[in-house]
């Protein structure tokens, strides 16, 4: 009966393996019980979820990413000549955006649990448009720090935001779909920026503002008008008035919640912080997760240096940003698809960095010319490693403050991989880049070797969990993943 309870709330047809593949997960939990089907209302219900909370996050991501390499667009429209920026200064113009962001992840945390999240973050993404815009005011590299470390600071809380809600509404086995359309989304901003770049190129210092300020300007009203549309309608939580539910699927919720183990608590529990901070599993994905964006803050901020130094035009190299979106796009989707397929999420984590690897080692050897633009759009598949690690962290961590301990964990080294990025392309390497290169390569192979080790520690406990199985626990009771012994971790 036990066994029975636990393949019911925590393993569906999509779910990830306990030891090796999703067919000896459903074996190995029980023998008498068959996969989980959702019924027709639950269906039903996850389509009314995902027109009302999709479109809120995809625009959010959207918005973030194009406010963020907004720096890169204008590299080539003027920006350096115009601030009189050294090559080196335009890096650490790249890393001072992670900086503020690293700061605020600690007050950040504190403030999810305690304000609801809608409230929160549009707020903080009217800043945010507020420091865009004023971003086209600056006329050197110290106003230019300053707006880059705000936007920063501000930007800082998106992502826990998202992924705290996506945690909360969405079932563990569509979280993979999730976390992918939030990564697929930054490949929308890519391309859709990018295209509107290419025409704001041709603005051409229309009322006597130069070109490189206008993106700034149009990017940062419309992030302000979308944060006010934040603030009054994100549905931030299972029960939103947005997602208009029936006395039904207020139950269906209920039964999703023990499915993905988390309630919303507003009190901030130290031993969950304490019990992931002894995890080696925490330092391994974290580690992961700073080899991952490595290349993509060398990749975000040097996009048009580098395509532009293989001799195409400003313009075209701004055109040429939308394959570069649309290869992220594809890469993130291609690994949500592996991980739902082959029911692995190391799997799908080893083949996203294994192509990254093969592009960046593109860059690296390759002469300056057409051809290398190849190993440029490789090198965007860590785009899907970074949809796999969202999904391990966020399918296998249990107990509120764990989780969102765990997301800010992570986010401050996704910041200080951003960060380090764009530092290690030295100017005097230009255009090849090599110790930038040579670093991102390592990076992508210490990935799957770490990915593997965490694979196998849950393994083990899912071993163990297996052959002894304990009695149900109430969901409402907040315990983490190591307290309840019924959970069994996605793989």
């Amino acid at each position: 009966m036990t066994n029975k309870l636990v393949s019911e709330n925590f393993v569906d047809d999509k779910a990830a393996s306990v030891y090796s593949s999703k067919d000896e997960e459903l074996s190995s939990v029980s023998n008498n019980s068959s996969p989980f089907v959702k019924s027709e209302a639950e269906k039903h219900l996850v389509r009314k979820i995902n027109m009302a909370l999709m479109p809120f996050v995809g625009a959010i991501i959207f918005i973030q990413f194009v406010d963020k390499s907004t720096l890169g667009i204008s590299a080539v429209l003027g920006i350096i000549e115009d601030t009189h920026l050294s090559g080196t200064q335009y890096s650490w113009l790249g890393s001072f955006f992670y900086l503020g962001f690293i700061c605020f992840q600690i007050p950040n945390n504190y403030f999810i649990q305690r304000f609801p999240i809608s409230r929160y973050l549009g707020t903080l993404l009217i800043f945010w448009g507020i420091v865009m815009g004023c971003t086209a005011l600056c006329h050197n590299f110290a106003q230019l720090v300053a707006c880059r470390f705000l936007l920063g600071l501000f930007e800082a809380g998106t992502y826990p935001c998202l992924l705290i809600i996506v945690n909360t509404v969405y079932r563990r086995s569509e979280q993979s779909a999730a976390y992918g359309f939030l990564w697929f989304s930054n490949g929308a901003g890519t391309m859709v920026g990018s295209a509107c770049a290419y025409g704001i190129s041709w603005i051409n210092h229309a009322n006597g503002i130069q070109t490189w300020r206008w993106p700034y300007i149009i990017w940062g009203s419309l992030t302000a008008l979308f944060g006010i549309l934040t603030f009054f309608f994100l549905p931030d939580n299972p029960h939103s008035f947005m997602f208009r539910l029936t006395a039904e699927e207020k139950d269906i919720i209920e039964e999703r919640t023990k499915d993905n183990a988390v309630v919303r608590v507003r009190k901030v529990k130290r031993d969950h912080i304490w019990e992931a901070l002894k995890e080696p599993r925490l330092w391994l994905l974290c580690l992961s997760t700073l080899c991952n964006n490595l290349h993509n803050g060398g990749l975000v901020v040097f996009s048009t240096i580098i395509v532009n130094s293989l001799g195409f035009s400003s313009q075209e190299s701004i055109l040429l940003q939308i394959p570069s979106g649309c290869s992220a796009a594809c890469f993130a989707a291609l690994a949500v698809y592996i991980a739902r397929k082959s029911g692995q999420l190391y799997l799908a984590a080893a083949v996203s960095s294994t192509i990254s690897l093969v592009g960046v080692i593109l860059l690296a050897v390759l002469p300056n010319s057409g051809v290398k633009l190849l190993g440029y759009f490789l090198a965007w598949a860590m785009n899907g490693t970074s949809v796999i690690l969202l999904t391990i962290a966020g399918s296998n961590v249990l107990g509120y403050t764990k989780k969102i301990f765990y997301n800010g964990m992570n986010l401050i080294f996704y910041t200080l991989g951003n960060f380090i990025g764009p530092l290690v392309m030295l100017d005097r390497e230009t255009p090849t880049y090599k110790t930038g290169m040579i670093i991102y390569c390592i990076g992508n192979a210490a990935i799957i070797v770490m990915l593997f080790v965490v694979r196998q520690m849950m393994a083990r406990q899912n071993k163990l969990r297996l052959a002894n199985p304990t009695p149900s626990v109430d969901v409402h009771d907040d315990l983490t993943d190591r307290e309840n012994k019924t959970f069994i971790y996605k793989l």
